[in-house]
């Protein structure tokens, strides 16, 4: 029998990128179809129809993620995009992570972590001091990628139907990657 699981890789690279660029697009197509195909299983015991997702994700503009108020980036494994995240402005010296995604067959390979590094690097572009976050209780992936990766759980900040659980990361005592 043939290992087909990914091993772990250093052959992951993250850049700053258009949001609307078409691979940008596909990736966050991908994001919102995992996220929203998870909770419509665990809450409604079915996947999204079409209609449902496409109609969310164009109620989800990610538009935002754009200078000058935020930044999109896209992580790259051996050349191609597998891996995005980005960051919006809140206020000054605070930034929120969002659309964070890692496709299903990569997890595991360090694309999260290299994702979360350029995160930081990106947020102290921006002239911020601390990133926060909030996401389900079911995407127990990502959060343990939180913690991993210096988040810890704050009190919220936000309010949705979608958030439960909130995070942040101070970066002040944190010197830049130089990435």
């Amino acid at each position: 029998m043939t290992n087909t699981a990914p091993r772990r890789s250093d052959q992951w690279a993250v850049t700053t990128a258009d949001v609307t660029a078409p691979e940008a697009l596909e990736l966050l197509r991908e994001y919102y179809y995992d996220v929203a195909n998870r909770y419509y299983r665990l809450h409604l015991g079915r996947e999204g129809t079409p209609e449902e997702l496409e109609t969310g994700l164009a109620d989800s503009p990610s538009d935002d993620l754009a200078a000058p108020h935020g930044v999109f980036l896209l992580g790259r494994h051996d050349g191609a995009a597998h891996s995005c995240a980005g960051l919006r402005r809140l206020d000054a010296t605070t930034v929120e992570l969002t659309r964070v995604y890692v496709r299903p067959s990569l997890r595991g390979t360090g694309g999260g972590a290299a994702l979360l590094a350029a995160v930081d690097d990106a947020a102290r572009s921006l002239g911020a001091e601390r990133i926060v976050l909030d996401t389900r209780l079911d995407l127990v992936e990502a959060r343990a990628l939180y913690l991993r990766n210096g988040y810890r759980e704050i009190p919220a900040y936000s309010s949705g139907p979608y958030a439960q659980v909130w995070y942040g990361k101070e970066l002040t005592a944190l010197a830049p990657q130089g990435r």
